[in-house]
């Protein structure tokens, strides 16, 4: 699975991935992110989430990282908000009053750049990508946030009944990429009906990570 892949899928508007409200888990477990207005939470892989309008509702920072430049001009667009655009090394960089998205290759993307974050928010970013990357993706991400606390969402489903994205990444896998830098908390277990094409059904878990130091 390459950028040409996700490219393809915002493209031909296969977005099912793109919730038409705001995510429940988050609203239910924002708390726990511990976050106080005017601090800052990163969402890698972001897309055009409206998780993002809801966040600045809160008094939030918000600040993106999205493959597709479609997605975030998507973004922009039904924010009703006109961004500036400029260049940073190999990303675009959409700007807005509290909003800063990258856009690129989140493997691009360093702490420098990025610039200090409260706490991080993975609702899609885990779970889009294949094993192959994951280990790379929760090692990249711990960098470049100096292992800031995370609200992460996962599914667990079988995947001979179909393969991802979202893939499936089950508990065990969340504490192999964390244990060893956070304090893990099983927030949410429960059953969430068409994740998948199929309307396989799966189990959506989500996770309150707080640093160790």
């Amino acid at each position: 699975m390459d950028a040409s892949f996700w490219h393809a899928k915002w493209e031909r508007g296969e977005i099912g991935f793109h919730n038409s409200e705001a995510n429940p888990a988050l609203i239910r477990c924002y708390d726990h992110l511990g976050l106080e207005q005017g601090q800052r939470v990163f969402l890698p892989l972001c897309g055009k989430t409206l998780d993002i309008a809801w966040l600045l509702d809160k008094g939030l920072r918000v600040v993106g990282a999205e493959l597709s430049e479609k997605a975030i001009q998507g973004l922009f667009h039904e924010l009703g908000v006109e961004p500036a655009i400029r260049q940073v090394g190999s990303l675009l960089l959409y700007q807005a009053e509290a909003l800063d998205i990258f856009v690129g290759d989140i493997f691009d993307l360093s702490a420098d750049v990025l610039g200090a974050v409260d706490a991080i928010y993975d609702r899609a970013a885990l779970v889009a990508l294949p094993p192959a990357l994951r280990q790379q993706y929760t090692v990249h991400l711990r960098t470049i946030t100096a292992t800031a606390r995370q609200l992460v969402i996962c599914y667990e489903y079988d995947q001979a009944q179909r393969n991802g994205p979202p893939f499936s990444v089950a508990s065990e896998e969340v504490h192999q990429h964390y244990d060893d830098y956070y304090r893990l908390s099983l927030l949410e277990t429960q059953d969430v009906a068409g994740v998948m094409k199929n309307r396989l059904t799966a189990h959506e878990t989500v996770w309150a990570l707080q640093p160790l130091v």
